[in-house]
Order: structure tokens, then C-alpha cells, then sequence
């Protein structure tokens, strides 16, 4: 599935700020993401519900999850 310019650019300002503020490389936070299945599984096919949201909201939630779904897979 194609996704338009929004959802990409949504999932980018998620990414590098979630990045930010763990204090890591976006390029690492997109390879952690990606892993847990975050990008197209939370990301891209949800900007309907995640771009309503402020950036504080989306990045916390981006990380929580991402926390959450490599804690499951241990």
C-alpha cells in the first residue's frame, strides 16, 4: 500500500523526535521501530487517528509502545 506525503511526514516527525528525546539517532530509532513492526503496523496506517494528536502525545506514545513491544519479545 502507497502512502501519501502526510502520513510519511507524520511518521518521520514521530520518529526523530522519539529519537530526541531518548537521545539516540533517528536512523536508530527507525531500525528499532521498524524491528517491532511500529512503522507499518502504528505509524503509516494510523495517521487518521495519531495526527490529531500534539507532538508530545505522539512522540511519549511512540516510544511507550516501542518499549513495550521489545519488552514482549524477550
Amino acid at each position: 500500500m502507497g502512502y501519501s506525503y502526510d502520513n510519511i511526514h507524520l511518521s518521520i516527525m514521530a520518529i526523530e523526535s522519539a529519537a530526541a528525546q531518548l537521545n539516540i539517532s533517528g536512523s536508530e530509532m527507525y531500525q528499532r521501530l521498524k524491528a517491532q513492526g511500529l512503522v507499518g503496523n502504528f505509524l503509516l496506517p494510523f495517521y487518521d487517528e495519531l495526527h490529531s494528536q500534539s507532538l508530545e502525545w505522539l512522540t511519549n506514545t511512540t516510544i511507550e509502545t516501542l518499549k513495550n513491544w521489545e519488552e514482549a519479545k524477550k
